[in-house]
């Protein structure tokens, strides 16, 4: 029998096994009582339900022959996205691929030495005598390649599942990547939970899918440490949310918050304040004409330790020193009033002890008029203190958090001229959020509902250093996975350049840093390219390595405005007919998008246009400026007006090709109409085709 026959058979005998456990578990009713361990049960059998709803469509992808040491038998370990287990039998059915054992799937290389894999009583020793990659769709088998058999030269298919997965058109939604996770990416999934996990990944490494798998793997392996409402995911804007949002419920995940960060700190302000304009911010910025040097001073750490130096100042000169006097004879003293304030309610927030102090005046009111009624029936006495202690509470400061940054703002040494203007009553930028929240939590403290047990931060180079050190304050336990890629740091005016930025803020003990080069998203010509495009803009940073996986040349086509949208036309037309399923015309600015969205309508050909603000990915033909791709993938890309005048020789110019770039899978197009821009004069003729479109 070989390896399909027997993987088919053994395929059905796992589907009517997983029937008869789906029959058996919704046969038993739902509890709804009090009793604790009923409840524990009955959710443990709901749980089971959902993993079932998974494993009856692709049960598993791996079957990993394992011989513990110690003359035991050859155990076949099937792997799966969910674990299952027959209660009757006790028969591990499937084993899920975030258990200890399966770890060794994903990082065993094919050596005939012995592995091992650290289980609940330590490590565990053995051999391997198989490793099958298996793809089910839909309860069908697809495809069975062996990458290791024991006692069998090397197969030199390692790399063959990889590529069969690879190859597949890309619809609109991120998908997991449980099949093919590759060794480096594992280490990372599995790395301890008390840790701060820093990761450079090039584009198409996968750092975004290996960063909610390791959310999937923390809350199987830590699962009495951490609650999956307290983690939180900050992802660029919403319809990037959108794109993942079917990756955690694939592995079986729910309940963990994601949000942006302007959204998050809105939350957290509770003030009425407003957001200025961040489009209209982003458009200007991405302005061929705008100065791109410019560093925002709102987001260096060095201005969070200004605030922190005038936060310390004025809680030193918060109490005015003054007593208060109910009526005669009736005085509490300032060295009284100061002692409740600086020693007993010192662990208190700033405002905190001032509404603990002010309550306890008004219960000392309260107390010392109750020995006096007798004498002051009508409680004018009583009256007349609560007056004094009204005015007497206005010799406290009572600054908002608003109010107070505004005034510092006007001190602050390290501001000038624009940045020092008040803009609207009510309106911050985007820069101003993260210092608004840090003076916040001083002032009033953090709930515990904004409380973290981790926090997620993708596309980590567009965040600032106060930025990350406010979220710091919001996770006790400082468990964090910071991923991103400093050669996409298109936003550098409030990003980041290095990943020192953001290493110094953390205990060098807890940190570990990892960078993933290989990217398994763009065809090896693809990636070639725009390494090419980035050239010498790339710094010391490893650019990316592409996997084996070999594709059309990249086209570059010179096409006269006049004509451009019959190319277009055509183009989509013939992508179409090669069954391409998700295609993307990437602009350079708002402006041309628009314009080139409205002629698609002209004629006929519907498309999706991709804005700020958008909140859903509707996968199909898209189009949108360069800088609104950023963390999204297609399989066929076309960057249009790739011009001199359009594409500047500089850094951010350089880095913005290379996002449009290396959205693509499969297919990338490049026009221009009159010069084309030097980055891509720069790369070797090698790299790609050239053609003119004639009519």
């Amino acid at each position: 029998m070989d390896s399909m026959e027997f993987e088919e058979k053994r395929l059905k005998q796992t589907l009517e096994k997983l029937e008869n456990i789906r029959v058996s578990l919704q046969k038993i009713p739902r509890y709804f009582g009090k009793d604790i361990v009923e409840q524990l049960l009955d959710d443990q059998r709901q749980q089971q339900l959902k993993n079932m709803e998974i494993a009856q469509v692709e049960p598993y992808f791996g079957r990993l022959d394992f011989e513990e040491a110690g003359n035991k038998p050859i155990t076949p370990l099937y792997i799966g996205k969910a674990g299952i287990q027959d209660e009757n039998t006790n028969e591990l059915i499937v084993i899920d691929w975030r258990a200890p054992v399966s770890s060794m799937f994903y990082s065993f290389t094919g050596s005939d030495d012995p592995i091992s894999y650290e289980s609940p009583d330590g490590e565990v020793w053995g051999k391997i005598h198989l490793k099958r990659n298996i793809a089910i769709r839909n309860q069908v088998l697809q495809r069975v390649v062996d990458s290791y058999v024991r006692g069998v030269e090397n197969l030199g298919v390692t790399d063959e599942f990889l590529l069969y997965r690879l190859s597949d058109s890309k619809d609109s939604r991120l998908r997991d990547i449980v099949s093919t996770i590759q060794q480096e990416q594992d280490l990372i999934i599995r790395a301890d939970y008390d840790r701060v996990l820093l990761i450079q990944g090039v584009a198409g490494s996968g750092k975004t899918t290996v960063a909610l798998h390791r959310l999937a793997y923390l809350l199987y392996q830590y699962q009495n440490k951490i609650n999956p409402q307290k983690i939180i995911i900050f992802a660029p804007n919403h319809m990037f949310l959108d794109y993942i949002s079917e990756v955690l419920p694939e592995l079986g995940v729910g309940e963990i918050q994601q949000t942006t960060f302007e959204e998050w700190a809105l939350t957290i302000l509770k003030e009425n304040i407003t957001l200025k304009d961040r489009h209209h911010e982003l458009v200007e910025w991405f302005d061929p004409d705008m100065d791109h040097q410019t560093i925002n001073p709102k987001g260096r750490y060095l201005f969070l330790q200004e605030i922190e130096d005038e936060l310390k100042r004025y809680e030193t000169n918060f109490f005015p020193d003054k007593g208060f006097a109910a009526w005669d004879n009736k005085f509490l003293s300032a060295e009284e009033i100061g002692h409740w304030f600086y020693e007993e309610y010192k662990h208190y927030p700033l405002m905190k002890r001032k509404e603990r102090v002010m309550a306890r005046i008004k219960r000392w009111i309260e107390m010392e008029h109750k020995e006096i009624r007798e004498r002051d029936p009508k409680g004018l006495k009583k009256k007349q203190a609560n007056k004094l202690f009204t005015a007497y509470k206005k010799t406290w400061p009572n600054h908002s958090v608003l109010e107070w940054y505004r005034l510092f703002i006007q001190k602050s040494k390290l501001l000038t001229g624009k940045l020092q203007e008040k803009g609207k009553k009510r309106e911050v930028a985007y820069e101003d959020l993260a210092p608004l929240v840090y003076i916040h939590d001083r002032l009033y403290g953090i709930e515990g509902d904004q409380k973290y047990d981790h926090i997620v931060i993708d596309e980590a180079q567009d965040f600032s250093p106060v930025q990350v050190a406010v979220l710091q304050k919001h996770c006790p336990s400082n468990s964090f996975t910071i991923l991103g890629d400093i050669l996409q740091n298109i936003y550098s005016f409030q990003g980041i350049g290095q990943w020192d930025d953001f290493s110094t803020l953390f205990d060098s003990q807890k940190l570990r840093f990892h960078q993933l080069e290989r990217s398994y998203r763009s065809t090896m010509e693809i990636i070639h390219f725009a390494n090419g495009v980035l050239g010498q803009y790339a710094g010391d940073v490893k650019q990316a390595e592409p996997v084996f996986r070999s594709g059309q040349a990249v086209q570059i086509v010179q096409v006269v405005k006049e004509k451009r949208m019959d190319w277009i036309k055509e183009t989509i037309e013939k992508l179409e007919r090669d069954q391409v399923k998700t295609i993307a015309l990437v602009t350079r600015d708002e402006e041309t998008c628009s314009i080139i969205h409205e002629a698609l309508q002209n004629i006929g050909v519907s498309a999706n246009r991709i804005t700020f603000d958008q909140k859903e990915y509707l996968g199909g033909i898209s189009i949108a400026p360069v800088y609104l791709t950023k963390g999204m993938e297609f399989d066929a890309v076309i960057l249009l007006d790739v011009d001199k005048e359009q594409y500047l020789d500089d850094a951010l110019h350089a880095k913005l090709l290379y996002v449009g770039c290396t959205r693509a899978l499969h297919q990338l197009i490049l026009t221009y109409s009159k010069s084309m821009s030097s980055l891509v004069e720069r790369v070797s003729p090698e790299l790609y085709q050239a053609k003119a479109y004639v009519t």
